[in-house]
């Protein structure tokens, strides 16, 4: 793959190209002798204080994460008057993620300002279950969210702040521009550009046939996330790569295994050792050596495992939306009547109308080249940073004790 198609797949909204597997069929597996990093699945509970299954209807029912929105417990009539409510930070994942993309960032921000937060697994993402999955149109998906915060909060929206990352970043966008969140203080679209991500379309059918089909456990597909350079933080990927998956069994979401106890192991004999390509991302340092070593190929037994783990949501068959998501978005985003900023892993990704935007001040920008395309799971301290500085510079949130603000980069 060229450097050129490797940035603008990276920089566009969509997920960097993994590892090409070897062999017959495209299991994940692991490579040789395991690290000595561990890649055990990690519980959402570690970073959010309750999940939720909210029902709309006998159709769709949304599963949330979140941190702040528990009912507090009846204050003391001599106790002082309570403070009011903080905003609520509405976290959209990407095609293919889900809500616990956000798990470190979210916890890292609620300890930065005094804010709740509120994460969802999209239609047809997590633990979401809805009577058309595959209906992922950008006004379908942005109704969805107004919904669920109409649901969430049925006597009077709060202040609300939208963030959106990758396919979430455009439908952020969407759902401001629906104007039916009555008190919308900001948005915050984490790399997605119109540009960029249009000229990817033609290449993410190629992106989706060369990630392995099916893991035989969480663990083998944890490595695999980190290893190919997907999630470079190993720590996010633990509690984020299951949200993605399903039991191939039971059909259950993985995430579901975790809560019960009860997570899968195909046959470790089935599995396939794939290659990292000469262009593949490398991972974090491992621990015991200074250099990523990309898994070496062997052979590959034909029978594939009837157990273990494959993805949540069957990606290729919403191509048809995919245009839905992006075109126009500059000038969408430009348009949005609240304060906004654009969070990027690359400058370079500025297309002509957020260019112009930019420099006439319109949005605040800022960039993290350190990063990969899962910008919030790569860095999550550092994006908890620059959402905290955008909530206390426009004074839509208290800081907490400690927090040091981040001096915005552009």
């Amino acid at each position: 793959m060229s450097s050129n198609l490797h940035r603008r797949l990276v920089g566009s909204g969509l997920p960097p190209k993994g590892p090409t597997p070897v062999g017959s069929g495209r299991s994940g597996a692991r490579s040789g002798p395991r690290s000595a990093r561990d890649y055990s699945p990690l519980p959402w509970s570690k970073y959010f204080e309750a999940q939720t299954s909210l029902e709309l209807d006998s159709d769709h029912a949304f599963h949330l994460y979140s941190i702040g929105l528990q009912p507090s417990s009846p204050t003391h009539p001599d106790s002082p008057a309570p403070a009011p409510p903080s905003p609520v930070m509405v976290l959209l994942h990407g095609g293919g993620f889900s809500g616990l993309t956000w798990a470190l960032t979210a916890q890292a921000l609620a300890h930065k300002v005094r804010v709740r937060v509120l994460a969802l697994d999209l239609r047809g993402h997590g633990q979401t279950r809805t009577s058309k999955d595959h209906d992922l149109s950008a006004e379908v998906m942005a109704q969805d969210v107004i919904r669920v915060l109409r649901h969430q909060f049925p006597e009077e929206l709060p202040e609300i702040v939208l963030v959106g990352h990758s396919m979430g970043g455009a439908l952020a966008v969407h759902a401001a521009l629906t104007h039916q969140i009555d008190r919308l203080l900001g948005v915050c679209v984490i790399d997605v550009v119109e540009g960029s991500a249009m000229e990817a379309l033609g290449t993410m059918q190629g992106f989706l046939r060369s990630r392995p089909d099916k893991f035989p456990s969480l663990e083998n597909a944890i490595e695999w996330d980190v290893r190919s350079g997907q999630v470079r933080n190993a720590e996010s990927a633990r509690v984020s790569m299951p949200g993605q998956l399903k039991n191939i069994e039971t059909q259950v979401p993985a995430t579901i295994d975790i809560d019960q106890g009860t997570t899968s192991t195909a046959n470790p004999g089935q599995d396939v050792v794939m290659a990292a390509p000469a262009d593949a991302i490398p991972e974090e340092e491992e621990e015991t050596s200074g250099e990523f070593k990309a898994p070496s190929p062997v052979s590959v037994r034909a029978s594939a495992p009837k157990s273990g783990y494959t993805w949540r949501i069957d990606l290729a068959r919403s191509e048809y939306y995919w245009p839905g998501w992006f075109q126009g978005l500059s000038n969408k985003f430009l348009s949005v009547p609240c304060a906004k900023l654009l969070l990027l892993a690359g400058v370079d990704r500025l297309d002509r109308d957020l260019t112009v935007g930019q420099m006439q001040g319109k949005f605040q920008m800022q960039v993290l080249p350190q990063a990969g395309h899962a910008v919030q799971e790569d860095m999550p301290d550092q994006v908890a940073d620059i959402l905290a500085t955008f909530l206390v510079r426009n004074k839509f949130a208290q800081p907490a004790d400690d927090f040091e603000r981040t001096f915005p980069a552009c």
